[in-house]
């Protein structure tokens, strides 16, 4: 793949790589047309990072490795989505909210889980500890084993990342 363009070692990529991929995702997924999905997302997260002519020397395993990141996403994603659906049918049906009232808050959803899915693992539990059980900073700090000195910092890595993801949303970044 020397000497070819970028978006060549793409092309190239996908027409050696496609099928292996999309039946590797359709294993761990159980649906083609989602997993047709995700290998497409794959090869256009592949274009996105540039890599110079020649650099990729082990294609599979690195495709793999986007895959599976999209596929945490996907999992993700669905999880939110039953959470949401089960909220839903949980209320009386004098309680439940209009299309658009439910549209504003499946979307708000979607872009709450977009911003902790920029947050390590750690910082993101320590966050939802927080915001959502309502616990105190030593409570926190006791549960997960970590200083209180730890999870104030967690905390403001959180609200560091949340309010730049904001404002760039707000700039139209």
């Amino acid at each position: 793949m020397q000497g070819s363009s970028p978006s060549e070692q793409v092309a190239m990529l996908y027409q050696q790589n496609h099928s292996w991929l999309k039946t590797w995702l359709q294993q761990r997924v159980q649906n083609p047309d989602i997993a047709a999905d995700l290998m497409q997302d794959t090869f256009v997260r592949l274009l996105g990072k540039h890599l110079p002519p020649g650099e990729l020397r082990q294609p599979r395993a690195y495709l793999t490795t986007i895959a599976k990141g999209l596929l945490h996403d996907h999992w993700r994603k669905m999880a939110v989505e039953q959470a949401w659906l089960d909220t839903l049918a949980a209320l009386p049906p004098a309680s439940l909210p209009s299309e658009e009232e439910r549209l504003i808050v499946w979307q708000t959803l979607q872009e709450l889980d977009r911003l902790l899915g920029e947050l390590s693992p750690t910082v993101r539990q320590v966050f939802l500890l927080s915001q959502l059980e309502g616990l105190a900073y030593a409570d926190i700090a006791q549960e997960l084993q970590l200083s209180e000195r730890t999870i104030k910092r967690h905390m403001a890595r959180a609200f560091e990342v949340c309010l730049t993801l904001m404002m760039q949303d707000a700039l139209g970044h």
